[in-house]
């Protein structure tokens, strides 16, 4: 599946409640997602970190929906490479570790 689609998909079955919850209580959940996600990483269960990876995905999505941003669109800031230094892989230097 495209991204595109996938947004319509997801604008077709959420759109409506994510409107009424808003911007704000749609990051929420993006973030407790994530910590979600986070846990799964953790636990290392494969089964569980493609559901995470899954709902962590829904919810960008519908926060985007909600902010007028086509994905696909904002997805091609990648298409040539690294957007600072321009390559495939990217040579910038990473900072130093804390």
């Amino acid at each position: 599946m495209e991204i595109r689609d996938f947004q319509r998909l997801i604008e077709d079955i959420y759109f409506e409640k994510d409107r009424a919850r808003g911007k704000a209580g749609t990051f929420g959940w993006l973030v407790e997602e994530i910590g979600e996600l986070s846990r799964a990483l953790r636990r290392g269960d494969s089964q569980f970190l493609e559901e995470e990876f899954a709902d962590v995905f829904a919810w960008l999505v519908s926060l985007a929906s909600l902010c007028q941003i086509d994905l696909d669109k904002a997805s091609s800031k990648y298409k040539k490479g690294c957007p600072k230094c321009g390559k495939v892989p990217c040579v910038c230097a990473e900072p130093p570790s804390s």
